[in-house]
């Protein structure tokens, strides 16, 4: 019997793919959601197919996730369409329980990440078929023969892609933000400050206008809170928040995310020169699943 014969089977070595597939679609697309679309469509097409003509599953999997790409590529070059939310790119995923530690990322993490998205900027540029052979050759080593089947060329023109795409990648300048570090220490500081309630130093990291806001659990409704001395009270009463808040990537910004009550809880921020002008809390499922949230990997307690 064909190792992927039972469907629950076959479901358990999707799953087992998963992250790869998405890794691969959202360097295609530069799109989170587009890519969860694309993996979605690999699955419908798996379970559609005829398992036991499957030799490889994962080659499979990654050829199919190529094709759909390819594809949604060229309809959004059709479209003229702009990607949509470009974002750090590892790991690709949502919190998870493992996720969340009181211990901040170090920098080296974050500007890894941004230099991720930086490098989604340059493949954009990039032609549909230029940017698949790029991405499945040179940053998950899928051979060409595989790629020339996925672009309906050969594998010779299938290299040339790859080759001319990687010059155009070199000779563009992919720079992390320069504030990036500055900015994630100023989290970092309002981070140990609500942690120990210290007033003072929330002052210190709060600009004198500064707007807090929180939902309320009405869709689309805010709660508002205006003024230094006001928030910095408001938030030293969030220490139980900030024990467990890890820095996070939140909508392609510097954010925290939190497992506090058996729920996420997500804070984001807008900072200008050194000090902190808004901040948002998402506390309710509907809004926090609403986000896009990134967790630099292997953070350094």
């Amino acid at each position: 019997m064909n190792e992927y014969a039972h469907d629950d089977e076959l479901a358990k070595r999707f799953e087992e793919e998963r992250g790869h597939l998405r890794a691969v679609a959202y360097r295609m697309l530069g799109s989170l959601a587009e890519a969860e679309d694309a993996v979605q469509e690999a699955w419908l097409r798996l379970v559609r197919s005829d398992p036991s003509e499957i030799d490889n599953l994962a080659g499979w999997l990654t050829t199919v996730v190529g094709r759909i790409c390819l594809d949604m590529l060229r309809s959004r070059t059709s479209r003229r369409e702009d990607p949509l939310d470009i974002r750090p790119v590892e790991p690709v995923r949502g919190p998870t329980d493992a996720d969340v530690r009181s211990a901040d990322p170090e920098d080296e993490a974050l500007l890894a990440d941004s230099v991720g998205a930086a490098m989604l900027v340059v493949l954009d540029r990039l032609a549909p078929a230029e940017r698949l052979a790029f991405v499945l050759h040179d940053l998950f080593a899928v051979p060409f023969d595989d790629i020339a089947l996925i672009t309906e060329r050969t594998p010779a023109s299938a290299r040339q892609l790859a080759s001319r795409a990687r010059r155009r990648v070199r000779g563009a300048e992919i720079q992390p933000p320069a504030d990036l570090g500055r900015r994630r220490h100023i989290v970092s500081a309002f981070l140990r400050a609500a942690r120990g309630g210290d007033f003072e130093a929330l002052l210190d990291v709060l600009d004198p206008d500064v707007v807090a806001r929180a939902d309320i659990g009405v869709a689309g409704a805010l709660s508002a809170v205006r003024g230094a001395p006001l928030v910095a009270r408001q938030a030293a009463t969030f220490a139980q928040f900030a024990q467990s808040a890890q820095i996070a990537f939140v909508n392609g910004g510097l954010g925290v995310v939190s497992l506090f009550d058996g729920a996420f809880r997500v804070m984001t921020f807008t900072i200008a020169d050194t000090h902190i002008t808004e901040v948002t809390v998402f506390t309710t499922p509907a809004s926090v699943s609403g986000l896009d949230i990134l967790v630099p990997a292997d953070p350094t307690p």
